[in-house]
């Protein structure tokens, strides 16, 4: 009997805690069903000149069976991922994981599940995002002015850097790795573990610890594939997930402090803002969290306030 092929596409290094989960995902399945199936983690679609942005469309079309992504790129099927988008809402990471693995994660998959031909198997920390720039230290609103930010597929992204008085380009990681070193990208903003991994802190000498959006990944399959398998192995996905997903988090979780020990002080300038210094980021873009909380509506928020 041939074996069940799942194929898991990823867009990082190795050494990241996205892969790395994604390979102890495929180690679990492989204890729990032996020959039955047949795992392998394409750990950078990058390096096959694909973008990030393929992967999602190559799962949905079963040329992969899963894959990881950001959940900015579900946000149109799943609205209420929104609010993820926003700089500042997220204060501490038990809250953030409490909601996603309660009612607001559970009505965001369903709608990811009803919306696309995805279906959700966990959500994984994609990190507090810091700025990196080229130019100058960034402390305060106005050092953002003028400089060329690459940021991910989101209109709601772009609005709050417009607010810090950044010119966004949206950009897909293939694209902003390749052209990092090149005139086009000043700044951008990303975790710390893809600061480093991508290399971008070759480039970028100046690292604000902003932390002023933090993402979530969604970590899917293809909805018919997972219907089509039996049930035991739709059981021993879900569990390799689930345990995938907590060793993820905690690889996210020790992952800034293992970065900064790497960046050489004589190369990378890393900025810690006082408290005062992020207060006047928060009140930058007070005006873009006052339009979404009229529109996503208070409920939303209180899932990270008293989740």
């Amino acid at each position: 009997m041939n074996p069940i092929v799942l194929k898991f596409g990823g867009y990082q290094e190795p050494a990241s805690v996205h892969n790395r989960a994604a390979e102890r995902f495929g180690t679990l399945l492989r204890e729990k069903l032996g020959d039955r199936v047949a795992f392998e983690l394409i750990g950078s679609v990058l390096k096959l000149g694909l973008g990030s942005g393929d992967l999602v469309p190559m799962v949905e079309r079963g040329e992969l069976s899963l894959c990881y992504m950001s959940t900015v790129r579900f946000s149109k099927a799943a609205p209420s991922l929104q609010l993820l988008e926003l700089p500042f809402v997220v204060k501490d990471l038990p809250t953030v994981f409490r909601a996603l693995d309660g009612a607001y994660g559970t009505e965001a998959a369903h709608s990811i599940d009803e919306n696309t031909r995805c279906r959700v198997l966990g959500f994984w920390d994609n990190g507090f995002r810091h700025l990196a720039n080229r130019v100058r230290p960034i402390r305060k609103p106005q050092d953002c002015r003028g400089l060329r930010i690459r940021t991910q597929a989101s209109a709601l992204h772009g609005e709050v850097f417009r607010a810090l008085g950044f010119e966004p380009i949206v950009c897909d990681v293939k694209d902003f790795v390749e052209q990092i070193g090149t005139d086009r990208f000043q700044a951008h903003d990303n975790a710390l573990t893809n600061i480093y991994n991508f290399g971008v802190y070759h480039h970028h000498r100046y690292i604000t610890l902003s932390g002023h959006f933090w993402g979530a990944s969604a970590m899917v399959c293809n909805a018919a594939h997972y219907r089509g398998w039996p049930k035991d192995v739709q059981a021993a996905v879900d569990a390799a997930a689930s345990e995938a997903t907590a060793y993820q988090r905690q690889l996210a979780a020790a992952e800034d402090a293992g970065i900064l020990a790497k960046l050489d002080p004589a190369k990378n300038e890393v900025i810690t803002l006082t408290d005062a210094e992020r207060g006047a980021f928060m009140k930058a873009v007070e005006p873009v969290l006052d339009k979404y909380r009229k529109l996503l509506g208070s409920k939303l928020f209180a899932y990270l306030e008293n989740a």
